[in-house]
């Protein structure tokens, strides 16, 4: 079997796209590599990983592109007319891990929808990108053999908003790394010392966008405070899009010197921003799959977060959850949760256990399963 993967949204600078869908490019490719299975697998791509990264293995070769695709019209323009070129003789088969398959692809195609947050809440995306993110993804259901999607509610989505019949839509959990894992308590007290944070912080990782509710949640820790709770509120993550309404928000309640903004956290430190928290709060509208929160169990911190999307199957019992727009019943939730230690004990560990049951070698395992599937009808 020889499998294609169309890397072009991988990236290994720092920035908010090394989060995110890069991520799972990245993490799928190296669980492939790991594997002792008879695929070979040719990644299109215009990052490549350095010669000793664990995504490359002897079975998995890199080509990249000429062309700049960093930028978003270049890479479509590369994926849709010079890539269908490339795979003609070189692969049995194509995966498109984001949204997206070049439509005149010789070969089947799989791709990964991650989630349908464009059609679910349009009025949070810029009109050009929802166009083109709307279009794109019609077509792309209509030319793939087989989608896959990080959850059964994006599953559901696929069917319900993209009229994809159940058997050709297969959902696939994401994995957690070990490197999200509950820091040294030496370590957290040195990191704390750097960035100038108290011993109790709420703490949100993840871009600053309007699907993620912090507008909401910047409300709510405005309830907080007149009720007493005195940590601060750090809002971590790279400038998305349309994310002047967070900072408006600040401005409006007075909270300038209470809402910390560090912006883009590195992935080494991440665990540290996660395991320094009391307490992460993930209040997002919508969620494909909802990575950030089991990151964040992994590292040992309990989670306050909403039923919206596929949040819920991501927390299981082991986060406390909220109706997302209620930002009564969020604060609520932070300050029940800020004053009761055995309950954020008690959450630590499910959260641990929670996190656990998710691997990378899993979704490869899966992700394969569908390759065959693809190539067998």
């Amino acid at each position: 079997m020889r499998v294609g993967i169309n890397a072009h949204l991988l990236t290994f600078s720092q920035g908010y796209r090394n989060a995110g869908v890069g991520r799972y490019i990245y993490y799928l490719l190296q669980a492939l590599a790991g594997r002792t299975d008879a695929a070979l697998y040719t990644v299109f791509c215009h990052d490549a990983p350095p010669p000793d990264d664990p995504a490359r293995g002897p079975h998995v070769r890199f080509v990249t592109s000429r062309l700049n695709t960093f930028e978003p019209k270049r890479r479509i323009l590369y994926e849709q007319t010079a890539l269908p070129l490339l795979l003609r003789g070189r692969v049995d088969l194509l995966h498109a891990p984001v949204n997206v398959v070049p439509l005149l692809s010789p070969v089947p195609a799989v791709v990964t929808i991650h989630d349908l947050s464009f059609m679910v809440l349009p009025d949070r995306f810029l009109p050009a990108k929802r166009r083109y993110l709307e279009t794109f993804t019609r077509l792309t259901v209509r030319k793939a053999r087989h989608v896959i999607a990080d959850s059964e509610n994006t599953r559901q989505d696929v069917m319900r908003l993209l009229q994809v019949p159940p058997e050709r839509v297969t959902a696939v959990p994401l994995g957690v790394t070990a490197h999200f894992r509950p820091p040294d308590p030496a370590a957290i007290e040195a990191f704390r010392a750097r960035h100038d944070l108290p011993e109790c912080y709420l703490l949100y990782l993840g871009t600053l966008e309007p699907r993620k509710n912090l507008v909401t949640l910047v409300r709510a820790y405005a309830r907080l405070r007149e009720q007493g709770l005195e940590w601060p509120l750090v809002l971590a993550g790279g400038k998305g899009w349309l994310y002047e309404d967070i900072f408006r928000a600040v401005e409006e309640w007075n909270l300038g010197e209470h809402v910390r903004f560090p912006g883009y956290v590195s992935y080494e430190e991440q665990p540290l921003w996660y395991g320094g928290a009391t307490i992460f709060v993930y209040p997002s509208t919508y969620e494909g799959f909802g990575l950030p929160v089991l990151e964040a169990m992994a590292c040992g911190t309990p989670v306050v977060t909403s039923t919206a999307g596929s949040l819920p199957e991501a927390a299981g019992d082991a986060g406390l959850l909220v109706e997302c727009r209620d930002e009564e019943q969020l604060a609520t939730a932070i300050a029940r949760l800020a004053g009761d230690a055995n309950l954020r004990e008690d959450l630590r560990q499910r959260g641990l256990a929670r996190a656990a049951e998710f691997s990378w070698a899993r979704t490869a395992e899966e992700t394969v399963q569908v390759y065959k599937r693809a190539l067998a009808n």
